[in-house]
């Protein structure tokens, strides 16, 4: 009987993604996010959120401060297991406010496809266009992983994509930058 009146204990977590999500993608986040804990009953809200940038003003990871109204092992697990479903790379990690640890989370692989913006001919940047390249990488990859942001540089374009398997995404984009003009002189890096 006495277990009915138990306290709620209140606090904070960091989910540190290793993710490069711009600002604006890591807001589509959190507010899926919000959704999901709202249709659930999940009382938890985001309360902040940041982007670490690298010198070249490309995105490194991002952080989402979620408060918990009860901050115990049950709520920790279902904020990990709901980032996990829905994007949390190989690197990620929660850190519980008040606790100096770093609790593992993350399942997804990442790639970055590299548009060379410099080196190919003009003609190829008059006819082609990074938003092609990006919509053709989702199309591509329906059912095997999501294209979740992207970066404009001085001298290159990155798109990036996020799913279970990184030899699956770089297989399904292959046939695109073998044959998009565009693609010629990119880069496929393993970001997670």
């Amino acid at each position: 009987m006495f277990g009915l009146f138990k306290k709620k204990s209140p606090g904070y977590v960091t989910i540190s993604l290793n993710a490069r999500l711009q600002p604006v993608h890591r807001g589509d986040l959190e507010d899926a996010f919000a959704e999901v804990c709202r249709k659930h009953g999940i009382e938890a809200a985001v309360v902040g959120g940041g982007t670490l940038m690298e010198e070249n003003g490309e995105v490194k990871e991002c952080d989402i401060e979620i408060k918990l109204d009860d901050l115990n092992e049950k709520n920790i697990e279902t904020i990990k297991g709901l980032f996990e479903a829905m994007l949390a790379p190989k690197g990620s990690y929660m850190t519980i406010h008040g606790k100096n640890e770093k609790i593992p989370i993350g399942k997804h692989e990442g790639l970055g496809l590299y548009l060379n913006g410099t080196d190919l001919p003009a003609e190829i940047y008059k006819s082609c266009g990074a938003n092609f390249v990006y919509q053709e990488c989702q199309r591509l990859l329906e059912g095997i992983a999501t294209v979740d942001s992207h970066w404009q540089g001085p001298t290159e374009t990155a798109i990036y994509m996020y799913g279970k398997n990184f030899a699956a995404i770089e297989r399904a984009i292959q046939p695109l930058i073998e044959s998009y003009p565009l693609c010629q002189k990119s880069r496929v890096v393993r970001i997670a």
